[in-house]
This record gives C-alpha cells, sequence and structure tokens, in this order.
C-alpha cells in the first residue's frame, strides 16, 4: 500500500456513514443476537478461540452480518478476504483461492472467506467454492437476507452452520443511539447534540429492528438541526420525524419475508380474523406487493378454505380481482380490503377441497374403474349399438329433479367424498342431500 492508498482508506474511514463507523470491532460492543454471540453460546466461544468452521449469517437487513464478519476479521489469525456477491465474478473468485492456497502452502495460513449477499451467487459460482470449502482451503461465512435453505447450494449447507440473527429489539436501538449521539471517537459526540426521550423511543420503534437505519436517522438529525441558543443540537420529537418519514418495513417482494408475510395473511383469512388478515394486507400494500399477487391469493383462500360454507366469498374474490385490475391503485386497496374482510369472515369449510383429494387418491391408487353405461355419451354414432345411454334417467323427469341411480363406477358405489361440515351453507346442503336420499321413491 502507497502514501495515496493509505490516505485515501484513512479519508474514507472518517468520512465514512456512522453507521460503518460505528460498527463494533470486538464481540463485547456487539449489540443484540444474545441467542448466538452470548458468552455461553457456540458462535461467542468459537470466535474467542479462533477455531471457526464454515458458517452462514441469515437475517433482515441492519441486524449485524457484516457487523459480526468485522468482528472475526479483527480477532482471527486467519487471512480475511471479502467480497460482495453482487459484482464479484469468476476472476475473482480464482484469485481468492489462489491467494488462499498460497497462504496454506506458504505460510500454514488459514484463509477466511466472507462472501456479502451470497444468495446473489448462481448455481455455478456456489459449485465453484464447494471444493475449496470442503478441504478447507477456504473457511467460507457467507451473509445472506434470504432464506438460506431456498437460495444456497444444498451442498454448502451441509458443510456450514447456520446461525439465524433476528431483528433487533427496541432496547438494543435506543442503545445504539445513544451510543451515536455521545461517542466522541466513532459516533458524532463532538457535535454535542442531545436527545429527547420522545425522540428516542420514536425513532428506535420506527427503524423495525434495523439498526442502519436508526444511525442513517440520527446522524441526518445531527447534521441537519441548526443549534440552539444554549450551543446544543436539540433532536426533538419534531426532527426524528423528519428524519424518518416512513416506517421501515421489513419486506422484499421477492424474499423470504414475503412468503411470511403472505403466509400470515392466509392463515389469517382461514383462522376467521379479519383485523389480522386486513393488517397484513396493509403490510404488503404499504410496501408495494402486486396487487393482482393478492387478489389471486384471495381467489384461491375463498375456494380453499371457504368453499360451499358460502358460495358467494368466491364471487367477491373473483369480482375484487377483476375490479383491481380494472382501477388500479390507489383506489384498488379499497376493494381488495372489501373482499379480505368479506372472505375473512365468512363461514369455513374445506370439504369440497377436501372431498377432490379424497377423489384424488382413489384415482392415483386404484385402477381405472369403467363408467357405468348408462352414463357415457350417447350422441354419437353407433352410441347406441354399444348400449352406452341405455337406461339413464334424467333427473328432471323426477320430483324434486332427483332420482336415486348409480353414479359412482362399479366397486366405488359407497364411497364418500364429499362430506358437508355444519357451517354456513353447508350445513343447508347437508340437510338437503340427507333429505332427499330419505324421502326418494
Amino acid at each position: 500500500m502507497d502514501l495515496f492508498d493509505y490516505m485515501r482508506e484513512q479519508n474514507m474511514e472518517k468520512e465514512s456513514p456512522l453507521a460503518a463507523r460505528l460498527r463494533p470491532t470486538t464481540l463485547d460492543e456487539v449489540v443484540g443476537q444474545e441467542h448466538i454471540i452470548g458468552k455461553d453460546k457456540l458462535l461467542y466461544r468459537a470466535i474467542k478461540a479462533d477455531k471457526l468452521s464454515s458458517i452462514l449469517f441469515y437475517g433482515p437487513p441492519g441486524t449485524g452480518k457484516t457487523t459480526l464478519a468485522k468482528v472475526i476479521a479483527n480477532t482471527t489469525s486467519a487471512e480475511f478476504l471479502q467480497m460482495n456477491a453482487t459484482s464479484a465474478g469468476k476472476k475473482d473468485m480464482e484469485e481468492v483461492v489462489q491467494q488462499a492456497k498460497n497462504n496454506q502452502g506458504m505460510y500454514g495460513k488459514k484463509t477466511i472467506l466472507f462472501i456479502d449477499e451470497i444468495h446473489r451467487f448462481n448455481k455455478g459460482q456456489q459449485d465453484y467454492l464447494l471444493p475449496f470449502v470442503e478441504d478447507g482451503t477456504i473457511i467460507l461465512i457467507g451473509a445472506t437476507t434470504e432464506n438460506p435453505y431456498f437460495e444456497v447450494n444444498g451442498a454448502l449447507l451441509s458443510r456450514s452452520i447456520i446461525f439465524e440473527l433476528h431483528a433487533l429489539e427496541k432496547e438494543d436501538i435506543k442503545k445504539l443511539l445513544v451510543r451515536a449521539v455521545t461517542d466522541k471517537e466513532k459516533g458524532m459526540g463532538a457535535y454535542q447534540a442531545v436527545i429527547d426521550e420522545d425522540a428516542l423511543e420514536f425513532m428506535a420503534d420506527v427503524a423495525n429492528g434495523d439498526a442502519r437505519a436508526a444511525l442513517t436517522a440520527i446522524e441526518l438529525g445531527i447534521l441537519t438541526t441548526p443549534r440552539s441558543e444554549d450551543g446544543l443540537i436539540h433532536i426533538t420529537i419534531d426532527v426524528a420525524q423528519e428524519c424518518i418519514q416512513k416506517r421501515v418495513v421489513k419486506y422484499d417482494k421477492a424474499g423470504d419475508n414475503h412468503y411470511d408475510t403472505i403466509s400470515a395473511f392466509i392463515k389469517s383469512i382461514r383462522g376467521t380474523d379479519p383485523d389480522a388478515a386486513l393488517y397484513y394486507l396493509a403490510r404488503m400494500l404499504y410496501a408495494g406487493e402486486d396487487i393482482r399477487f393478492i387478489a389471486r391469493r384471495i381467489m384461491i383462500s375463498a375456494a380453499e378454505d371457504v368453499g360451499t360454507a358460502d358460495p358467494m366469498a368466491l364471487n367477491v374474490a373473483v369480482s375484487a380481482a377483476q375490479a383491481v385490475e380494472r382501477i388500479g391503485m390507489p383506489e384498488a386497496q379499497i376493494i381488495l380490503a372489501e373482499a379480505v374482510a368479506y372472505v375473512a369472515s365468512a363461514p369455513k369449510s374445506n370439504a369440497s377441497y377436501m372431498g377432490l383429494n379424497r377423489a384424488m387418491d382413489v384415482v392415483e391408487h386404484t385402477k381405472t374403474a369403467p363408467i357405468p353405461n348408462h352414463l357415457k355419451d350417447a350422441h354419437y354414432k353407433s352410441a347406441g349399438k354399444l348400449g352406452h345411454g341405455l337406461g339413464y334417467l334424467y333427473s328432471h323427469d323426477y320430483p324434486h329433479h332427483y332420482v336415486r341411480q348409480q353414479y359412482l363406477p362399479d366397486g366405488l358405489t359407497d364411497s364418500v367424498f364429499y362430506e358437508p361440515t355444519d357451517n354456513g351453507k353447508e350445513k343447508e346442503i347437508a340437510q338437503w342431500l340427507h333429505w332427499l336420499k330419505e324421502n326418494d321413491e
């Protein structure tokens, strides 16, 4: 490194964002994540003993994945190399592997490779690393906001320990904010700022567990707020609200949280909790989820979870889906809210869906049974010669438009697939079917 590189690094360190400057360098400085770095936990002991194996950090943004990697870099005797999967190519990977081989062969030194956003690597790139992770040439530390069980090569997963990081607690964020305001070496202490308690509470709350978002906001507040007559910069609730214009929402339309939110949404509808269903609808709309996707999920739930307990639910859902496509946002959210409230509040039954499942199971596991002759199509030429349609009883010619005859194939005549419940419209359906069979002449 020449003098110019050194000066550039020094300047970058001084001028880097607050969140980067405050990044802990030791385990004792890390805030939160006690479930994995508490003093009695495996990761804490492994870092302290410098005995790491390949690991994957998985969790939302701003929870400390890169921070923990930096802590490891400051405590390990191994050479620590870093790359970002969004910009690294095959040549970069080859250079890292060669350097790791040199470290191992020439100096007997281990190499730790930290790959940020490892889920961005395609299968081929992940496969390239596999043999070098397997033989110990590289100790891999991967960081991802996506569920590694979906996004990371199964072979790499089997050779790594997965640590899930959680969104920071509100009290953790408050500690970081206080540190940011008072720390004169790394933080903003030299600015002589003070933060009101209600502003501290507000900023910690709306950061939603994202330390980076909270630190970015407090830095903006201190840098843009004029000094008061007492010579101090006062971060009030008004300043805090200006710095965070919108609550940070943990929602990635292409990621794991997307599936968690839609899962909670559907389960709330199924559980007949319209309040929870509307809440998750609001979260998806707030985060910019595709309204057509939401409408499709409501239609599926109307058919699967409400079914014939309230046949109108599917009509409402389908009408809503058509309406949101024609109208668009923001008015579409009114239509979606109506559909969600109706389907969530409707009586529930999966009798029709489960009936199909039972029928599918029979079809899959039994020999295809011949359709009774009297049910076969009699409209084509020579059908009569084959006896097709002969003996069929036309239901509308009989009282109540019903007549008892065999519809299921031989061997399945006693099968029951549709079992209506006592919920909603199905109670009437069950009574009607029972009455027909009891009063058939």
